[in-house]
């Protein structure tokens, strides 16, 4: 009968919908017990208990190349971060321990001496890169927390880079920049900084690859100032001396387009003689308003000192951090000024 076909129909459906019901019951009772295996008994997600909060006045060392104007804005970046934090209830003492110059021995000295006291994290500058590997990775595997700044050491175990390395980069723009402001003819020669600072020689090679693009300039002299500002001084001055009739400098630090400046200006060349750089110093900046020097290229050395902060308390929390962090840098002339 109809009725009959009707009721046994009304019936497998009923059947059906409630075989949904209990298989849509069954699923989430699955995704409660596997998320139940994920979160602790007190209800905090497991991920969240890893991290561990600071209940201690963190000691931090910062290391850098060397005592020098540049990196002023290094602490400044790193005060700033001191003082984010002190506002969340986190305590952090930093030792700035600089070498009187760029001497690889003096800052393994240095970087040892602060590795036996056990600090919360140490970030460093590296003078030679293969040469600190060795001690940064006999830190790191203690269990120190090890970053480098503004220079790297990309083979040894260091937990975090921040800063820029695009170093050939910035070479081979000033470079073009100059050739062009010559009208692509003439002698340049070249201030190279530190021999073993990857940074000065990634500049260096950059700059004088510009320079092989175009045969009428010739690079007459290439020396080494140590990124010492008064040897800076005193090779431009003999370059100068002898080489009258040249047309241009390429700086590969910060220290050395100041040198190169004073001594074109102290000849009366100034505004005659290209002088193209790195970074924008006090005195960079004053001699790129009096036309002096023409261009540079400026890092974001402040970002490297609040983030080397930030990232080593993040290791002391128990945080995940970036291999590298890119600070950048951009040209600039007098008309940015």
């Amino acid at each position: 009968p109809k009725n009959i076909q009707e009721m046994k129909k009304g019936g497998i459906v009923m059947f059906k919908k409630k075989m949904l019901i209990g298989l849509s019951v069954l699923l989430v009772l699955v995704f409660a017990i596997s998320v139940g295996a994920y979160v602790k008994i007190d209800g905090n997600p497991y991920q969240a208990s890893l991290i561990k909060p600071v209940k201690k006045t963190l000691d931090f060392v910062f290391i850098p190349k060397t005592v020098h104007p540049w990196y002023e804005e290094v602490k400044d970046g790193v005060n700033y971060a001191i003082k984010e934090f002190e506002k969340q209830g986190i305590k952090i003492n930093v030792t700035w321990d600089a070498p009187p110059v760029p001497d690889i021995s003096s800052q393994i000295s240095k970087f040892e001496s602060h590795m036996a006291r056990r600090p919360d994290g140490i970030a460093i500058a590296c003078i030679d890169p293969p040469t600190n590997a060795q001690v940064i990775n006999e830190a790191v595997k203690a269990g120190i927390n090890v970053i480098t700044f503004d220079n790297d050491s990309p083979e040894s175990l260091r937990l975090a880079y921040v800063g820029h390395n695009k170093d050939y980069d910035d070479g081979f723009e000033l470079g073009e920049y100059l050739a062009k402001k010559i009208n692509y003819k003439g002698e340049v020669a070249v201030l190279t900084g530190t021999p073993t600072a990857p940074n000065h020689v990634g500049r260096t090679k950059g700059f004088l690859a510009a320079m092989e693009k175009y045969p009428d300039i010739k690079v007459v002299a290439q020396r080494a100032d140590n990124d010492v500002l008064d040897k800076a001084v005193e090779i431009a001055e003999g370059i100068l001396q002898a080489y009258p009739n040249i047309k241009g400098f390429f700086g590969c630090n910060a220290s050395n387009p100041i040198g190169i400046a004073r001594a074109v200006k102290d000849a009366g060349k100034a505004g005659k003689i290209c002088i193209v750089g790195m970074d924008d110093l006090d005195e960079t900046v004053q001699f790129m308003k009096e036309g002096v020097i023409d261009a540079v290229k400026v890092q974001r050395q402040w970002e490297q000192g609040y983030w080397s902060v930030k990232y080593l308390v993040a290791l002391n929390e128990g945080h995940t951090i970036p291999k590298e962090h890119p600070t950048g840098s951009r040209i600039m002339t007098k008309a940015d000024l």
